[in-house]
């Protein structure tokens, strides 16, 4: 195995229990968490980036990350990183160095469940894992992989699904790229890759989630407050109720731009219905579609966008069409 770079960002993998807190707080740095690693570990580039819960991540946080992964990912002398993370907001920073830092370099997200105090802490099994998977041939090209649990997963699909077991990353209705088996990274399918060039991240971007008979208020709020962008949640594969409509029509007339993702874990946001909120309606009011993406990834994309494009026309281009890496 080469040179890896082990970028550390706090989280519960660098917890450890605080009598003054009353509980774990993030106090292990990267040569701490370096220590627990196994004999045979490769080289390790190791740096600090914030030492937070990820509930604690701020957007500029999430560009620091962005940027110094992307700044390790470059070096010639580096083999593949690895990101230590909260697991909140994983799947989040996972899918935006998915999706905005170019080139074959393996990048691997990864973190714990449990802290260095209590039993079972999978922290370093977590890490020599993910080292492993940054360093295997197989990863070049793959992008952005989370990796816990000793299974491979697409930062694109990857969800947090439970909010206590060492399992709750899933990739709902796809499943693993593969595993970490004993001697082995084993990767049997790959992905596609995507990257959207990108210099910052637009902040004003709402995500709004829906429920039975919601009124749009949250929708009107988001527009008062001055959005660029907006992610609906919508019910099914979609849909919105029909007295939101008018309040998509208004922002869509304030060059806001409108995406609909769906509620449910998995599953395309499409439909064939005739009625008033279907698919057709809101596209014919000018709306865009998350392509497989959750409310909070769909989120991330349109940042990523709003952040790059110039014009209504290169919003809607960027976000439809894939440019591949190279």
């Amino acid at each position: 195995m080469g040179r890896i770079a082990v970028l550390t960002t706090g989280g519960t993998v660098a917890m450890r229990y605080d009598p003054e807190a009353g509980g774990p707080v993030p106090l292990l740095g990267p040569e701490e968490l370096a220590a627990s690693l196994p004999p045979g570990a490769p080289e390790l580039a190791l740096e600090a980036v914030c030492s937070l819960p990820s509930s604690h991540f701020t957007v500029e946080t999430l560009w620091q990350i962005r940027e110094r992964t992307a700044a390790w990912a470059a070096d010639p002398q580096v083999d593949g990183v690895v990101i230590t993370h909260g697991t909140d907001t994983l799947e989040e920073t996972a899918y935006l160095l998915d999706l905005t830092v170019p080139g074959e370099t393996p990048i691997v997200v990864t973190g714990a469940m449990r802290s260095a105090s209590d039993l079972g802490y999978e922290g370093p099994a977590n890490l020599w894992a993910s080292i492993r998977v940054a360093a295997s041939s197989q990863a070049r090209g793959l992008g952005t992989v989370v990796v816990l649990n000793d299974e491979i997963h697409a930062a694109r699909f990857v969800t947090k699904m439970d909010t206590l077991s060492t399992a709750t990353f899933q990739s709902p209705g796809w499943g693993p790229l593969g595993r970490v088996e004993g001697d082995r990274v084993h990767i049997p399918w790959r992905l596609e890759r995507e990257v959207i060039p990108c210099s910052r991240l637009e902040k004003r971007v709402a995500l709004i989630k829906l429920g039975v008979g919601m009124p749009a208020d949250p929708l009107e709020d988001a527009l008062h407050r001055g959005v660029r962008g907006i992610v609906l949640e919508g019910l099914g594969g979609g849909r919105i109720p029909p007295w939101w409509l008018p309040a998509i029509e208004q922002a869509v007339a304030q060059g806001v731009t409108v995406v609909v993702a769906s509620r449910c874990p998995s599953g395309r946001v499409w439909d064939g219905y005739g009625y008033k909120g279907g698919h057709r309606t809101l596209r014919e009011l000018g709306c865009l579609f998350s392509p497989h993406l959750n409310g909070q990834k769909a989120r991330i994309r349109l940042m990523v966008v709003l952040g790059s494009a110039s014009s209504p026309e290169e919003v809607a281009r960027l976000w439809e069409h894939r440019t591949l890496s190279k």
